[in-house]
């Protein structure tokens, strides 16, 4: 008991920090924001902006670099880091853009099927340091607009017997995606389409793709294309609520004392070799001026999944193309 006692006593004196960041004119919460370190880690808000940073698990940091959609980069020293972070928005020219070409016209919808597959050998392991982005083409020279957007997930492999595992050991979990939506600027992602801050949970409980409906948003297709993007946040408790997350699980080595593994997240995202063209761009998202990678080989990158020309991730969309006036 007294054990109990004295850990509970000296947890409470680690010195830490939780900080809320806001709109510095509505006062509302920047949900979601991404707290870089400059040294590839970093943490993210929650939906209310707060984030706990602490100088006992980061006693090397001395700033933060901030950003969220729609907000001015805030760069923030970490020491006697204040409890609340105003952020400036930037002029939101592109929702009005957006607001004045909605369409109001009889249309037909198209779909794009996601590539699916449960095999754990051909599926990207989601860490919370990498954003996946994937192009799309613009299929038509008439009007389209984005409707939904299914993103294949895996739940377990299909050789799970065969690894000898049991359904006992496949573990309950609940993970926080966002999404994001970028022009084609030179055959990489670039400038953001809506400034809406969006994400969805995936469970366990959930299928072999997750539907997300963007109707609302007013998403219409640019000439040259555009591209989706996938980032991890981390996994939540039972009500969706983001719990603090670790890019690294530490181990202890007798031979090499701490060993740092990146943490993979639940669900798995399968890979494909099906389409021709290698559509598929990376960035790493706690790297400020961080810049966007094709997911080939030889650019950077040492993936199994190359190894097995599995160079796309295979998301399906669907569109309403709109008849001519």
């Amino acid at each position: 008991m007294h054990k109990i006692l004295f850990i509970f006593l000296f947890i409470s004196q680690i010195p830490f920090a939780q900080t809320t960041i806001k709109d510095n004119i509505t006062s509302y919460p920047v949900s979601y924001a991404t707290i870089s370190f400059g040294n590839g880690n970093g943490l993210f808000a929650d939906d209310q902006g707060k984030f706990i940073f602490t100088k006992k698990l980061y006693p090397d940091i001395d700033s933060l670099f901030i950003s969220a959609l729609g907000f001015k980069d805030l760069n923030i020293a970490a020491k006697d880091l204040p409890s609340l972070l105003l952020m400036q928005p930037q002029a939101h020219q592109l929702d009005a853009v957006m607001i004045d070409n909605k369409i109001n016209r009889k249309f037909k919808e198209e779909k794009l099927k996601p590539y699916l597959d449960d095999d754990y050998y051909k599926c990207w392991l989601p860490t919370i340091e990498s954003e996946i982005a994937v192009f799309f083409q613009k299929t038509t020279s008439q009007d389209q607009k984005l409707s939904e957007v299914l993103f294949p997930i895996a739940l377990e492999s299909k050789d799970w017997s065969k690894r000898h595992k049991s359904n006992s050991e496949k573990k309950k979990f609940s993970t926080l995606f966002k999404v994001k939506f970028y022009d084609n600027d030179n055959g990489k992602p670039g400038k953001v389409l809506t400034y809406e801050t969006t994400v969805f949970r995936a469970t366990e409980k959930d299928g072999d793709f997750h539907v997300l409906n963007v109707d609302d948003y007013d998403i219409l297709i640019p000439e040259n294309g555009f591209f989706v993007s996938l980032q991890v946040l981390g996994y939540t408790n039972k009500d969706g609520k983001l719990l603090p997350n670790k890019k690294y699980k530490e181990i202890v080595s007798k031979s090499e004392g701490v060993i740092k593994i990146p943490t993979n997240f639940r669900p798995l995202l399968p890979f494909t070799d099906k389409i021709e063209t290698k559509n598929t761009f990376v960035k790493r998202v706690f790297i400020s001026g961080n810049n966007w990678v094709k997911f080939d080989k030889g650019n950077q990158f040492t993936s199994s999944l190359l190894d097995k020309n599995l160079f796309n991730y295979g998301i399906g969309l669907t569109y309403k193309t709109y008849k001519d006036e």
